[in-house]
């Protein structure tokens, strides 16, 4: 297959030394795909090509043959550990697993269980990991999602991630699932890619290391970035490393092809789809289970223990996972837990409370739902997947016990405010990309939130700096560290500032319409005064009192305690329930609702009130804040008169004694109902559970199923499409022999080892009376026209001797040919039948005859003379 080189805007020469590996992950349809990206990868690159193909594990395939066709660079099987090279392509052979750790490719042995395999998944998830920013990921044609989780590392490590467009790959499954996981840099024909990784790596080598962050002259820019992040996404990123938020800016201005940090801050100001993709890009979190498992275990060993042993009698811990990411750290702490539960003689009397935080809403979504890929296969232990995960289509779902442990939510670290009362604080891999003065706050902070003898978990990079009087290691090269309890913060801790929503109201929140009490009073009086002429006050869809028109002392008192402005806590105990019952209903629609209640006067006099409440449509400044009106009820003059202590308290006494019977009546019925109900449902959930349990055993048993139906069918799609070029070659080597022999005009027989037609050429039909349909018929009971009686003779001869036998003959209408017979050798040099050649050597003769007569006329004159 040929294609044209891609001329690239940069020259390959200009690359950095340091060269970068490209791994390539394909499945069904992805022979062509392959063959025609590397057509179009440029003499000389520079880089280095892993190619992962879904491989049945019993094929012994061609792979490399086939696409050595494409490319002058040397295309190679990996059959032992070998180091990759700039300008080489390195195949993965089957029934294997491959890696890369130190730019040394290593193979690993697939499970032998068949099923769902994840090669491209394993092998791009440990190129991230050991070229980081130098790791190069491109998907083309298959089925299925391997290779989504893999690239999204590749992302998160800083490095380049490339997609085949979907409309022109054979099977689109593969680039979709990449494509909608979000983790797709550049999406393009099969043809450009090449192209568009020269270029990226060009533009990069051009602006040199970004280590040192924006130069002088582009900060003024860099902050204009920034600050229309913080407006657009309301997170201020100024407070993080320069050069980790320059890293990203970079990349982005390089899939853009932009040059400098100006023209992406114009282009970011004028594209607000960009500024979402830029803050998803800065979101992007690298975690998994276990992830360190030397600190994970000597967290369960020595860690947990001890803060165990501070609960003697018992009781709840609380632990935060501050910047969870998709959950693994925090799901990885409760599966820890659960196993140190295992160990107690008691282990009923503890509890783990996790809070798990991030900034980004859609990891947070993620690890609220619990579902991982397959590829957890590689840190969770096939026993801790049996415990505490449930199989599904394609991965794991995180199991009950775990996740009922866990509360998700989005928090900002930098700006809200944190837990407390902590016996565990896990924050890996997030102070490194915040500023060292950010690091300060946040360490006190954490010292704060932590209870005594709290732990905090740090990452494998970081370190609590300074701050050694508020932390210690728990042993020299770890990173957990115990909460030292003789510091005394006091001042030191920086609280961060509650950006409280604007959308969301709270309850002693004041209602973000109202932005100046000024304009309140002359609309609200005004409001009151068309509707109301009682005592009445304005009040928020939540309760709070916003403005009080008239004298509300007597259907209004402070609360005890702390200052409540809140209608519901300062109503009179009297007329609380009819308020309540009735301010819902008045907010779901236009009409006053207006109810009754009674208070109790001065000398027991009994003072009925009637509260309305008006749900205010306009104007536009006060949408959605109610009228709450109260009026005095005059009764007639027999009501109003004065009641006797006695007569009052008999009355109460008999209302009271009558509700009593009734509720203790209506109490009786509904647990007799309740009871009953009980016992229906708990039978109805029994047959539910049973049922349950065998659907979820046959589910079990059809993904399994279908996801062995689904990797065979990868694997057959990938043979076929060899066994397809396999074809196209044969037909083609076919072709160029029957031409050969046509051309040399040789008749040629070619007969098995039972001396039987296997095959002839054009001509021989003259020479022995052959028809297509004679193939398999022995040569002997064919009549020739050649004067050759010990022919069948000569050839028994050769296959038995395996030697060669040449004559000439002639035929019976005095032609002559030249009869070769040969044994029929195999390219493995076995013996598989004998070949006969005739060539017509008829014209030679006849000149032999005449050079004979002329010869003998020049004698006879010889002997005359």
């Amino acid at each position: 297959m040929t294609g044209g080189k891609t001329e690239s805007v940069v020259s390959s020469k200009k690359l950095p030394k340091l060269f970068p590996v490209v791994g390539i992950g394909t499945s069904a349809g992805g022979l062509e795909a392959l063959e025609l990206f590397l057509s179009h990868v440029p003499d000389e690159c520079g880089m280095a090509f892993v190619i992962i193909q879904h491989l049945s594990p019993d094929h012994t395939g061609s792979l490399p043959e086939l696409l050595q066709r494409s490319t002058t660079m040397k295309v190679q099987q990996v059959d032992a550990m070998v180091r990759v090279q700039p300008d080489h392509i390195y195949v993965i052979p089957p029934n294997k697993n491959l890696t890369i750790s130190n730019r040394i490719l290593h193979l690993e042995a697939q499970g032998a269980k068949p099923g769902l395999r994840l090669p491209i998944d394993i092998f791009l998830h440990s190129l991230a990991t050991d070229c980081t920013d130098q790791s190069i990921g491109v998907i083309l044609s298959g089925m299925g999602s391997d290779g989504t989780s893999g690239m999204c590392s590749i992302k998160g490590h800083g490095g380049l991630t490339l997609v085949q467009e979907p409309a022109t790959a054979k099977f689109d499954s593969m680039p979709n699932s990449v494509i909608d996981s979000g983790c797709a840099d550049i999406v393009a024909k099969t043809e450009e890619l090449p192209g568009r990784i020269i270029d990226f790596l060009g533009l990069v080598a051009s602006r040199g290391k970004t280590e040192q962050g924006p130069e002088v002259n582009e900060q003024s820019h860099f902050e204009k970035i920034t600050a229309i992040l913080k407006a657009k996404t309301q997170h201020d990123f100024s407070l993080y490393k320069p050069t980790s938020i320059y890293r990203r800016v970079e990349r982005r201005m390089t899939v853009h092809h932009l040059s400098s940090i100006a023209d992406y801050a114009r282009f970011l100001e004028q594209n607000p789809q960009e500024v979402q993709l830029l803050f998803s890009e800065l979101l992007i979190g690298v975690t998994s289970f276990f992830r360190d498992e030397e600190m994970w275990e000597e967290l369960k060993d020595v860690a947990l223990p001890k803060i165990l042993a501070a609960y003697p009698q018992g009781g709840i811990l609380r632990a935060w996972s501050c910047g969870c990411s998709t959950g693994e750290e925090a799901y990885s702490l409760g599966i820890l837990f659960r196993e140190a539960m295992d160990r107690l003689q008691q282990p009923d009397k503890f509890s783990l409370q996790i809070f798990a935080t991030d900034l980004d809403v859609d990891a947070i979504e993620k690890a609220r739902q619990g579902i991982y890929p397959a590829t957890i296969e590689a840190d969770v232990s096939p026993a801790r997947l049996q415990r505490f995960f449930v199989k599904e289509s394609g991965g794991y779902r995180i199991g009950k016990e775990v996740r009922e442990m866990v509360t998700f939510a989005q928090q900002n670290v930098i700006m809200d405010p944190p837990f407390t009362k902590l016996d565990v604080l896990i924050c890996r891999n997030l102070l490194i990309y915040l500023s060292t003065a950010l690091q300060k706050q946040l360490l006190p902070l954490f010292h704060y939130s932590l209870k005594p003898g709290g732990l905090l978990f740090l990452g494998s990079a970081e370190t609590v700096g300074a701050e050694t009087n508020l932390f210690h290691a728990a042993t020299v090269k770890s990173k957990l560290f115990w909460r030292d309890t003789s510091m005394t913060l006091g001042s030191m801790v920086h609280f961060p500032t509650f950006l409280i929503s604007k959308q969301t109201p709270t309850l002693h929140q004041e209602s973000p319409m109202i932005k100046a009490t000024d304009n309140l009073q002359p609309l609200a009086d005004a409001l009151i005064l068309k509707h109301f002429a009682s005592p009445t006050v304005l009040v928020n869809d939540q309760g709070d009192i916003v403005y009080i028109s008239g004298r509300t002392g007597k259907y209004l008192e402070p609360a005890t305690g702390k200052a409540n402005m809140n209608i519901f806590a300062m109503i009179r105990e009297e007329l609380q329930y009819k308020l309540e019952s009735a301010f819902s209903q008045a907010l779901q629609q236009s009409k006053p609702v207006t109810v009754r209640g009674e208070l109790s006067g001065v000398d027991n006099k009994i003072q009925p009130v009637d509260i309305t409440i008006l749900k205010i449509e306009h104007p536009e400044i006060l949408r959605g804040m109610a009228m709450v009106a109260f009026t005095d009820v005059s009764l007639p003059s027999k009501t109003k008169r004065k009641r006797s202590p006695t007569q009052t308290n008999n009355k109460q006494v008999e209302e009271l004694e009558q509700e009593l019977l009734l509720t203790r009546e209506n109490l009786r019925t509904t647990t007799e109902e309740m009871q009953s109900t009980h016992e229906e449902l708990k039978s109805a959930n029994e047959e539910l559970q049973s049922t349950n349990e065998e659907l979820q055993s046959t589910n079990e048993e059809l993904m399994t199923s279908k996801e062995e139906m689904q990797s065979m069918n990868e694997e057959l799609q990938s043979m076929n499409a060899e066994q397809a070029a396999r074809l196209e070659d044969y037909l083609q080597v076919n072709n160029d022999m029957e031409n050969l022999l046509d051309s040399t005009e040789i008749v040629t027989i070619f007969l098995d080892n039972q001396l039987q037609v296997r095959r002839f050429t054009s001509g021989a039909n003259q020479l022995f009376n052959l028809i297509p349909s004679d193939v398999g018929r022995p040569l002997a009971d064919i009549v020739s026209c050649l004067n050759y009686p010990k022919l069948y003779d000569h050839v028994q001869d050769v296959l038995r001797k395996l030697i060669s036998v040449e004559n000439q003959v002639s035929t019976d209408d005095g032609k002559w040919f030249k009869v070769r017979i040969m044994p029929y050798r195999t390219l493995d040099k076995k013996i598989d039948g004998v070949v006969i050649t005739f060539n017509d050597i008829t014209a030679t003769k006849k000149r032999e005859d005449e050079l004979r007569e002329e010869i003998s006329h020049l004698k006879a004159g010889q002997v005359s003379s």
